[in-house]
Parts: structure tokens; sequence; C-alpha cells
């Protein structure tokens, strides 16, 4: 997973957004930029403590926030937001410890499936805290993507183990780690939201990091840094795919995920394939693609973030 970091404004078309073809294109390197993250932290396994892999990911990945350094450096900053960046930073590190566990310990597509209600909950969080109207349509999808959720874990028929529960806490925080970057909007550039990001998560996950830490290898290492570097790809990509093309359009593309993870599974790591699971996150895309498809009928500043947004 970037964290490298979620994109801070939302994806509403611009002038621009008039090439749909390219926008498509740049969201499709983004899914694949996104799983080539989700294998490569798969191969490592439980090899690294998840707190220590999510860390030094996070520290290597400082290197790409060198563009950053002078509007950053420009920011004017008030103790309120600083207290603002903080949290984002602590749910996103939390968040981002729980997903390295997890892709140690449950399939691919399990990870994907679980991940795509992170949107969902976007909506319920953005009527609550930011006063948006959750109409009986919203609610609806709610409901849907719920009902997916409880396909992919079938609570009581089998056992919900804690890779799939530290799943469900990694869509909360992502959920509130990006409410928090539509907040920050209102007073910061895209890219001083986006270095403070990924300078707060690592101050944060260094504790945790340091209570567990063991000695990498330098194959770990090396590794770690080429998932940084397609995270951030994966972003940059999307930030593309936004520029060209409406969400509308970019939103399916990032449905292809669940494919490409469900077939990374398959073909490097042997993992089956649940049909429970693709039947799950079938209903959950089904929900995240309603509410975009509401939001730009009704010409409105969408809320709901592109999937890849919620990705480490």
């Amino acid at each position: 997973m970037s964290k490298t970091p979620i994109p801070a404004a939302g994806p509403a078309a611009g002038p621009s957004a008039d090439r749909p073809v390219a926008g498509a294109l740049w969201m499709l390197a983004s899914g694949l930029s996104f799983i080539a993250v989700n294998g490569i932290v798969k191969y490592l396994g439980t090899a690294l403590p998840a707190a220590e892999g999510a860390f030094l990911r996070y520290v290597l990945g400082l290197v790409f926030l060198i563009p950053m350094l002078r509007p950053l450096l420009r920011a004017r900053i008030t103790p309120r937001q600083l207290g603002l960046f903080a949290g984002r930073g602590l749910m996103h590190a939390l968040a981002v410890i729980l997903w390295f566990f997890a892709m140690a310990r449950i399939p691919i597509a399990e990870v994907q499936a679980i991940n795509y209600l992170s949107p969902v909950l976007v909506t319920v969080g953005a009527a609550i805290f930011l006063g948006e109207r959750l109409a009986f349509r919203r609610i609806a999808a709610v409901v849907v993507a719920m009902l997916g959720v409880l396909i992919i874990l079938r609570p009581g028929i089998q056992a919900v183990g804690p890779g799939e529960t530290a799943m469900l806490f990694v869509a909360v925080l992502f959920a509130g780690s990006y409410l928090t970057a539509k907040k920050l909007t209102s007073f910061a550039a895209p890219p001083v939201i986006v270095a403070m990001l990924s300078i707060w998560v690592t101050i944060c996950l260094a504790p945790f990091a340091i209570a567990v830490w063991r000695a990498p290898t330098m194959g770990e290492v090396g590794l770690l840094f080429v998932t940084a570097g397609f995270a951030t790809m994966g972003h940059l990509c999307m930030t593309h795919a936004f520029r060209l093309a409406p969400v509308t359009v970019t939103q399916p593309v990032t449905f292809l995920q669940l494919l490409w993870g469900t077939l990374l599974g398959v073909i490097f790591f042997a993992e089956p394939v649940d049909v429970y699971v693709i039947g799950g996150g079938l209903l959950i895309i089904s929900a995240i693609a309603f509410i975009t498809w509401r939001e730009a009928v009704l010409n409105r500043r969408g809320i709901t973030p592109p999937v890849g947004a919620t990705e480490v």
C-alpha cells in the first residue's frame, strides 16, 4: 500500500477532463502499480514485523518527497492545523501496520475486496463529520456494501481470523484519513498535504517499529524501496487520470484491481479463487459505482474517494 499518500483533493474533473481513453489508461497503470505493491508485501510475508516493514516503506519513500520540499517550507501551518496533520498521520500509520499484517495472512483478493469498503465508509463519515446529506440512495448503497462484507467474511459459518479483522479496521482508518484530508484541503495545498502525511506517518510508525525491530537484510530493504517507488507511481498515475477524465470514467477501471489481485494470488502464491470473496467484492464495487454515478448525475463535487486513494 502509498501510502504514498491519498490524493487530498477530490477527483472532480477539471476543464481538461476530456480524454477518457487516456484517463482510463493512466488509471489502469495506477492499479497495476498498486498491485505490484501488494505482490511485494505479500512476498515479504511475516519475515519482517508488520510495523517495521511499514516504517521502512515510509522512510525509504521520503526520498520521493524532495520535489515537495519548497511548498512545504513555504507553508504557514498553525498549531491547530498541525494537530490535524498529526492526527491523520496516526490514523494512517495504524492502518498501514494493519494492512501489512493482513497482507501476510490472508489472500490478496480478500485484502483487496475488504479494502473496497473504505470508500463506502467515507460516505457515512461525510454525513457525520462533514455535514453531507445521507440520502436514502446512499443508505441503500451502504447496506449493499455491508452485505458484501458479510458474504466475504461469512461470520458464524467460518471463523473470522485476525487478518480479516485487521482489514476491517484498515477500511475504517483509511476512511478517517481521507475525510481528514478533505478537511485539510480548505487551508493547505495538495503538495503540502501529501508531504505532511508521509512525514507524520513515518514519525508515528517509528515507536511501533522500534518495539519489534530486527535487522533487515539488504534484500528486504531493496524490496521495500521498490514498494515505495511503485506506490508513488500509482498515485502519480492516478493524478494524471483525474486530470484527463471524470471520475465516472476512471473509477470503474480501479475495480479491475480485484481481478489483478486474484490473478496475482493464484499465479504467484497458489491462493485459491474464493467465489464468496469475489461475489462480496462485486457487491461492494456496485455500491461504490452507484454512489459515484449519483454524485456525477447531481453535478456535485464528489466526496466518495477513488478506490486507489485508499491504498498504502
